[in-house]
């Protein structure tokens, strides 16, 4: 950790200087060798590697020491490390990346096998189905030795992050704020299991705010870190399809998973699909399009389950993916109520049902 802060020292100053992006970063540290050099370098020589006269000047007058100073302070306190992109330790997926980072906040650890990686994203706002889905499908990839990365926002990002978490596999989260700004605040704990089980990352100063602007970048880092990207519900203009362009730049896989088609969640991912991107329906699917193990993470979690009494059967096909009202499955199923009540706790009992609050009903098996 003290290395990995000191190193960072030149990192943190050099590009903390206004007008120093990482594009001109990049272009002095290839003409001097490094950051320290770089910022000890006079105005002629600045001049000579091609910065302009008022750029080189803020180079040379700018005081970013005490700045970089201080945030390497906040990092030590709060056991946060700070991986350059010269460091052995930088995911090499992401560096191989246009437009990496030129460093990382790293709040937990990253290990080899986060090369097995693949990113899970979609909508804010998901129905039952996509987090039933997206839950599912992190848990059954992470059985399997995959690395869940995801951007830990409300709805399909949290289900994905908790899915893996669930098969006490690995997670990395991505964020779109200050590694030490919880965003969404719900998730403050969620965030604290993640680096004690995973990693969260954020390429963002300590303490900067979740600004709209900063999630697009965001997003290039999760499909950086993962070999392919599942989109899971996404709206025409949702910021997931942000994360897709990524994936389908980066040279990633790019994976949808098919939604209802008069559902507002379900147009940007059919619409992925209609344009190419492999449709997906289970972990497998994902496993087998990599070349990984060929292990079917479904049915290693999923018992087989003896046929149903012919009442139970009944009641279980009325029920869908989407939570239904009780007395609409009693209407379909042309049953009293006495019978149904009875034949839904023992589907539940079964793990094959789960009761929603004001009376609705939900599949939950994996038949």
């Amino acid at each position: 950790m003290r290395k990995s802060i000191d190193h960072a020292l030149s990192w943190i100053g050099l590009s903390s200087i206004p007008g120093v992006g990482r594009v001109t970063f990049r272009k002095l540290v290839l003409h001097f060798g490094s950051p320290e050099r770089a910022l000890a370098a006079s105005s002629d020589e600045l001049r000579s590697a091609g910065l302009s006269d008022a750029a080189a000047h803020e180079v040379t007058s700018c005081s970013w020491r005490e700045y970089a100073e201080q945030e390497l302070a906040k990092a030590e306190q709060a056991n946060v490390a700070i991986i350059t992109e010269d460091d052995p330790a930088y995911p090499g997926s992401l560096g191989n990346t246009p437009d990496h980072p030129l460093y990382l906040y790293v709040k937990g650890s990253l290990q080899p096998q986060d090369r097995n990686a693949v990113a899970i994203v979609g909508t804010r706002r998901p129905t039952h189905y996509g987090m039933t889905v997206a839950s599912r499908i992190a848990q059954d990839l992470a059985s399997a030795g995959v690395t869940i990365v995801s951007g830990m926002a409300r709805g399909i990002d949290t289900q994905a992050h908790r899915g893996a978490l669930a098969a006490r596999g690995r997670t990395i989260a991505v964020l779109g704020c200050g590694i030490d700004v919880a965003y969404p605040p719900e998730n403050k704990g969620l965030i604290a299991e993640i680096s004690a089980r995973g990693a969260v990352i954020a390429e963002n100063p300590f303490g900067t705010a979740p600004e709209p602007g900063y999630f697009p970048a965001r997003n290039r880092i999760i499909s950086g870190l993962s070999r392919g990207t599942i989109i899971i519900e996404a709206a025409e203009d949702s910021g997931s399809l942000i994360t897709a362009q990524y994936a389908l730049e980066q040279g990633r896989k790019l994976y949808a998973v098919p939604g209802n088609i008069v559902s507002r969640n379900s147009r940007g991912t059919n619409t992925l699909i209609k344009q190419g991107a492999t449709l997906v329906e289970s972990a497998d699917d994902v496993l087998k399009d990599l070349g990984m193990t060929g292990r079917n993470p479904w049915e290693m979690t999923s018992p087989v389950q003896p046929p149903l009494p012919q009442e139970e059967e009944q009641a279980f096909r009325c029920i869908a993916n989407e939570p239904k009202h009780i007395d609409r499955i009693m209407k379909e199923c042309r049953a009293s109520a006495g019978m149904l009540n009875g034949v839904l706790i023992s589907l539940e009992l079964k793990g094959l049902v789960k009761q929603l609050p004001g009376k609705y009903y939900v599949r939950e098996d994996r038949r």
